[in-house]
């Protein structure tokens, strides 16, 4: 074949499936990738002959009934073109059904993310060896042994715990979180688990000093009047180091590591996979919710990666009354995603304090974070004896603002109800404000929470009670009933509970709950003594005032309008766009179904149909011929129904840079 035939064929060929996309994606009524309607139109081209051929072969060596007809071949060509086209879209269709959009990755996105691909299956292999090295195969497998009995718990606790401190950065700080979960672990892998600690060799100054000439915008000479290369401090994010402005005020630097930022996000990718597939295959990952423990895990070690973000967090809690305890600021000027700058604050190590002010600082740190959290709204959510400082001057300083939590107003106004019910010891209170911080289940027996949580109370507030197993109780009726605590109130609990072991720390024998409540009957004379409800009734009524003028005059015309007939009340059904899209959509996908199964109907009815005149003598009459096409025609309106059935909304989390896939 010569060149421009060669050319000629080879543009033909490309229109004819262009055409045969278009047509087919047309005809579906629906908006389909490229590569999907290509295959599929190359797909019908292939078969087109084996189609075709016996539709043509219906033309006889006798010829048409006539010799002037031409409309029985005109018609059975057209018939072969119908079917043609009907090929890509049962293509389509299946591929739908089968392998819907997004389900595998697009050329150019398999290509870019093979390199991530290699990289994350040589971390997959490397993090496999660690959890069989330490005996943890089993159980990935669902298969593990019981853990029934506690020297079971606590040997897997050990081994998960050995496992995370192998797997690097992010598995410790995925340990570290899990410790504070007492409302999904048992006690055995929060004891075990806290034993996790980030202190990690420093980086060398070579590394650290390029970060901070890029961040700050100059030489470390020039930025800071004295900087001391010898870090303070150093964890597996970041490292501290102590430096001088040329102001003459001391501050702290904080520096994240180089690198960090890639390895986070390769294991934070690998611990949602492995989240996902021990949750599907695994009874105690489905009982834990580990897909939704891993996406707000990833959340948080995120945000850590970014220093402006604790930048923030920090001048939030300074915003608020902090009563006793002091707060470093931050030099928001030289505060940026990778360099955290922030004032130093002189003391020691808050262990350092005597029993007598070690209970005035637990007392100190108690009334701050229940004022931060009941009051403020804003709030320290790791407040662990690492992020306390006993300051010079004898008050407790609070560090590393990376983790805090935020409360709107109507939490924080569901917690005071649950906290100040706590100290009526009412357990219908208790449960009602309860109710209303948790997303509240269809089918909780609630009278039996409110026996719980009476019981709960009798254990735990009775004067000279022990409250080291309070929050794991009150964690377990949680879990009991179902309750679904939602990310920031977990984040409340998991302070608190954090800092129950503190406060142990600073002063055994601290009496957590004589001085919670202590702060309770503070709190509730506050907030409804006389001058405190006379101002919140001024605002209410203010805010009323509009509302009660008007309210007359619009009483009047309603009763007017009853008493002369003329009380109408106007509905407006479908006044929202989405419902009438909805509706519609419904009604065409109805009316489709309808009219192809007529048309099916009627093609049966036409094709067992005797006599009729002939369009092809001795083979197709006009009967049979109008049956095929009615028979394509159906075909065509319930693949259309089709697709609208089995087309699934796209997943916008399978590829995080949004490609989409074939």
């Amino acid at each position: 074949m010569s060149l421009p035939l060669t050319l000629v064929f080879s543009v033909t060929v490309l229109l004819t499936i262009a055409g045969l996309a278009v047509v087919a994606q047309r005809l579906l009524g629906v908006r389909l990738g490229v590569i999907r309607t290509s295959l599929a139109a190359l797909v019908a081209l292939a078969l087109s002959r084996p189609v075709l051929e016996p539709i043509f072969a219906s033309f006889g060596p006798d010829g048409v009934a006539e010799d002037d007809n031409i409309i029985g071949p005109l018609a059975l060509a057209l018939l072969a073109v119908m079917c043609v086209v009907l090929i890509p879209m049962v293509v389509l269709v299946l591929a739908e059904a089968l392998v819907p959009p997004g389900s595998i990755p697009g050329p150019l996105e398999f290509l870019r993310s093979l390199r991530g691909r290699l990289s994350r299956g040589r971390r997959y292999s490397q993090i496999t060896r660690i959890a069989f090295r330490h005996g943890l195969g089993p159980y990935l497998r669902g298969r593990g042994g019981s853990l029934g009995d506690r020297p079971g718990r606590a040997r897997l606790a050990r081994s998960l715990r050995e496992a995370l401190d192998d797997g690097g950065v992010t598995f410790v700080k995925l340990g570290q979180v899990l410790s504070t979960r007492r409302d999904l672990l048992p006690s055995e892998f929060v004891e075990e688990l806290g034993k996790l600690q980030d202190q990690v060799s420093p980086a060398p100054w070579e590394q650290i000093e390029p970060v901070l000439v890029a961040e700050l915008g100059g030489p470390v000479e020039d930025v800071f009047a004295a900087f001391d290369r010898k870090p303070l401090a150093a964890a597996s994010i970041g490292q501290v180091h102590t430096a001088r402005l040329h102001s003459g005020e001391s501050v702290v630097v904080k520096v994240l590591r180089p690198g960090i930022g890639q390895v986070v996000a390769r294991d934070l990718d690998i611990v949602r996979r492995l989240a996902g597939t021990l949750e599907t295959r695994t009874r105690w990952g489905r009982s834990l919710g580990l897909r939704d423990l891993a996406e707000g895990f990833a959340v948080a070690i995120r945000e850590e990666l970014d220093f402006r973000v604790e930048a923030g967090n920090m001048a939030a809690v300074a915003a608020s009354n902090g009563g006793n305890v002091a707060y470093p600021a931050p030099v928001s000027a030289m505060c940026t995603e990778r360099v955290l700058v922030m004032q130093r604050l002189s003391g020691g190590p808050v262990t350092a304090a005597g029993p007598e002010q070690g209970h005035t600082l637990a007392r100190d740190l108690l009334d701050c974070l229940l004022r931060q959290i009941l009051v403020e709204g804003v709030f320290h959510a790791d407040p662990h004896p690492g992020n306390l400082m006993l300051l010079d001057d004898g008050t407790l300083g609070l560090l590393d603002f990376g983790s805090v939590g935020r409360l709107d107003a109507s939490v924080r106004s569901a917690l005071q109800r649950f906290l100040l019910a706590m100290n009526r010891q009412d357990p219908l209170g208790v449960t009602d404000a309860l109710l209303e911080v948790v997303p509240r289940p269809e089918d909780i027996d609630e009278a039996a929470l409110e026996r719980a949580l009476g019981q709960f109370m009798a254990k735990h507030l009775a004067p000279g009670t022990d409250s080291a197993a309070m929050f794991t109780d009150l964690f377990k009726i949680v879990s009991q009933y179902g309750l679904s605590i939602p990310p920031e109130v977990a984040a409340v609990f998991r302070a608190l509970a954090t800092l129950e072991g503190t406060l142990v720390r600073l002063s055994p024998g601290f009496n957590l709950i004589g001085e919670a409540r202590s702060f309770a009957s503070r709190y509730l004379t506050e907030q409804f003594g006389v001058d405190s409800v006379k101002e919140a009734a001024a605002t209410e009524l203010a805010a009323l005032l509009p509302m009660l003028r008007r309210l007359p005059r619009r009483v009047e015309r309603i009763a007017s309008a009853a008493e002369h007939g003329r009380f109408t009340l106007n509905v407006r059904l479908l006044a929202d766009e989405r419902d009438r899209r909805f509706l519609t959509g419904l009604l065409h996908q109805v009316l489709l179904t309808v009219l192809g199964a007529t048309a099916g109907v009627m093609a049966v009815l036409l094709l067992g149909a005797d006599g009729g005149p002939e369009v092809i003598k001795g083979s197709v009459s006009l009967f049979q011929l109008i049956g095929y096409n009615l028979l394509v025609i159906a075909s065509i309106l319930v693949l259309r129904v089709l697709v609208l059935v089995f087309r699934r909304p796209p997943d916008h989390h399978a590829y995080p840079h949004g490609d989409r896939g074939v």
